[in-house]
């Protein structure tokens, strides 16, 4: 863990093997940047995982993070979970990216459809820079999310590019490494 991380509720983090936090360096890092950790609810990380620097991680008091093995959060990258939170194994996320399961306010209209609030994320999974998940969004196996997309909703093909505003599939039978 680096000098400069804060973490509330430790004690509602499960690891199983070494979790590194605020430590990697890639560049365009502050070596003041501060990285928080608010853990009201549960985090379960399965496996070996990296938190860059800068990144803010607020979990709410009934909320459960799971996060698999081998894969990175890259700094300043925002999680707000009130609901539920799953990524796979082998998953990286880059910069400045945020994961939202929650509205905070309510719009009703005549046909709304209520959605789930949780997200979930893959095995092999690769997040843009930018890339802002919203809440009920489903993203299967194999799959890369195009920097700056604005992603809500079920996606249900593997291996495929997603992109835009509002995200869509861009190209399937994709491969990355």
């Amino acid at each position: 863990m680096h000098q400069n991380v804060v973490i509330k509720g430790l004690k509602n983090i499960q690891a199983s093997q070494l979790v590194s936090i605020g430590i990697g360096y890639t560049g365009i890092m502050h070596k003041r940047d501060r990285t928080y950790l608010n853990i009201e609810g549960t985090l379960i990380i399965k496996g070996k995982y990296s938190i860059g620097r800068g990144c803010r991680i607020a979990i709410g008091k009934d909320a459960v993070v799971t996060i698999g093995s081998g894969g990175f959060i890259n700094f300043n990258t925002n999680l707000i979970i009130s609901n539920a939170l799953h990524i796979g194994d082998n998953c990286s996320i880059s910069w400045n990216c945020q994961f939202l399961d929650d509205d905070y306010h309510t719009i009703n209209y005549p046909g709304k459809k209520e959605s789930e609030n949780s997200i979930n994320i893959g095995n092999k999974v690769w997040i843009g820079s930018g890339a802002q998940i919203y809440k009920g969004t489903i993203i299967p196996d194999g799959c890369v999310i195009a920097s700056n997309s604005v992603v809500r909703g079920v996606f249900t093909t593997e291996n495929t590019l997603i992109g835009g505003n509002p995200a869509k599939v861009i190209k399937e039978n994709i491969n990355w490494s």
